[in-house]
């Protein structure tokens, strides 16, 4: 379907292009959400009548947008989650979690208007992309932890999965006995033995044998 936008459409084109979109698309979302027009004569012309002031519509709400994103861009927002040992999360965080938490920092955000390519669901730090404006996005972080300490070290730059995978390495090889290469496969080490017993010990009866039944 060919269509004039009427604002800035990420991979598409931006206010006043006629572009060719799926129906699909048009039908479900751009044409509903008042985000373009069908291109038809009569779109043509009511869109040349209004083009200067639609315009200058959206150059002032870009700029409310730019004011707003200066104060929610770089915002860090916290999400205490409980994981596994590998740091994935019993569940995940969404959309509605990061709005939520961004709420909760005095900042107003239309679920709209966040864009993830999916939810998250394991520890980590993770930047959000808000869109205030289709030509204004901002990012926010999403630090995801199990407990507030463990926050505060991802907030320093620390990988807590990855200093805790370590830590288990470190506790596993620590509990490795070292192998002597002189052994049978199988065979008991002499330090292991609660009554080690001397060679000379256990050669002198088969020597008393071999003479008593010469």
């Amino acid at each position: 379907m060919e269509i004039i936008l009427l604002e800035r459409i990420e991979k598409l084109g931006t206010i006043g292009d006629v572009v060719n979109v799926r129906d699909g698309y048009a039908r479900n979302f751009l044409l509903p959400q008042k985000k373009a027009l069908r291109a038809n004569d009569a779109n043509r012309a009511v869109f040349e009548a209004n083009r200067e002031r639609l315009e200058k519509e959206n150059a002032e709400k870009r700029t409310d947008a730019e004011k707003a994103g200066a104060n929610v861009d770089g915002v860090e927002v916290v999400l205490i989650r409980a994981s596994s040992n590998s740091g994935q999360l019993y569940g995940s965080v969404s959309v509605r979690d990061i709005v939520a938490a961004l709420e909760e920092k005095g900042h107003q955000i239309d679920k709209r208007q966040i864009i993830m390519s999916g939810p998250i669901k394991t520890i980590g730090m993770f930047d959000v992309t808000v869109a205030l404006h289709p030509e204004v996005h901002v990012t926010v972080k999403a630090n995801v932890a199990r407990s507030d300490d463990e926050a505060e070290l991802q907030s320093q730059g620390v990988d807590v999965m990855a200093a805790m995978f370590e830590e288990e390495r470190a506790e596993t090889e620590g509990f490795t006995e070292s192998q002597d290469p002189t052994l049978e496969p199988g065979e008991i080490p002499e330090e292991m033995l609660e009554n080690p017993v001397e060679a000379s010990e256990e050669e002198a009866p088969a020597e008393a044998e071999e003479e008593s039944e010469s």
